[in-house]
């Protein structure tokens, strides 16, 4: 009776244990999932962050591409191979000068002088870039468009014939010639082909340009416009930044004389450029 009585209490005694654990393992594998679960779904975030910082470094990339880019075309915008110059130096004619109020066959009365050969001159002008690279002709070949203007001093003290004369011999006054100063305007319309593109040195070359020449005094009889054909060549050396020193020598061909008058010669000399 005793036995039965024990077997009964150590049955009771398995069956609370039972009651009390299996809701505690219970919860302690639901708590797993759970776990498990959470972790799943933070490892999808964190996939998600990845997948986001890798398309924000790639969209930072793609922004600074462009902004060195845009830095680029800006860079060349101000510095597209323009230039303003201005020049001086020496030029030296073929023939001596005549004209309305010095030597002259029509007037041959009076001081009847000639102005010396040799001249100075100051000019400017500009050249305009149209292509950096002869239009895919010639790499690092800039093709330009010069625009320039020229004046030459061949002699302010040379004396005038009868017509610069106070007063004139023709109506019987004494020899009293004035001074005349010989001058010479000239404007250049001009194909400019400069080469080594990026260089610091550059040479260039004009094949062929325009030139119309004003000259003072007029010709014998009354001309003063001369049209010709000007040659070149020099080159320019980029001293700081858009900055620029050259040197250039130019040949000007009229055709012979016009009016009694020739003014065929060339220039020598050197200008100073501002690149923009």
């Amino acid at each position: 009776m005793r036995n039965f009585v024990n077997k009964i209490i150590a049955g009771s005694t398995f069956l609370c244990t039972i009651g009390m654990t299996l809701p505690h393992a219970l919860a302690q594998d639901a708590t797993a999932d759970r776990v498990k679960e959470l972790e799943s779904r933070l490892q999808v975030i964190q996939n998600e962050l990845e997948k986001v910082k890798s398309q924000s470094n790639q969209v930072t990339q793609k922004v600074e591409s462009i902004g060195q880019k845009s830095n680029f075309t800006e860079s060349q915008d101000r510095n597209a191979g323009h230039m303003v110059f201005f020049r001086g130096g020496f030029a030296h004619s073929s023939q001596h000068r005549n004209g309305m109020t010095i030597q002259s066959t029509v007037v041959p009365a009076g001081a009847q002088e000639q102005p010396d050969k040799n001249a100075w001159y100051v000019g400017a002008g500009f050249d305009f870039n149209l292509t950096k690279d002869a239009w895919g002709l010639a790499p690092k070949t800039n093709v330009l468009a010069e625009l320039m203007f020229e004046y030459k001093e061949f002699g302010s003290h040379v004396h005038g014939n009868a017509l610069a004369n106070s007063p004139t011999p023709l109506i019987g006054g004494a020899l009293n010639p004035r001074n005349v100063t010989i001058t010479q305007l000239s404007i250049y319309a001009s194909p400019k082909i400069k080469f080594l593109e990026g260089s610091r040195i550059r040479p260039w070359i004009i094949p062929a340009g325009l030139g119309i020449h004003i000259i003072s005094p007029p010709g014998e009889s009354g001309s003063f416009f001369i049209p010709g054909v000007m040659f070149a060549g020099g080159v320019d050396y980029r001293i700081w930044k858009d900055i620029y020193v050259g040197l250039d020598a130019r040949y000007h061909v009229t055709g012979g004389k016009k009016d009694g008058v020739n003014v065929d010669g060339l220039t020598a000399g050197g200008y100073v450029g501002i690149g923009f």
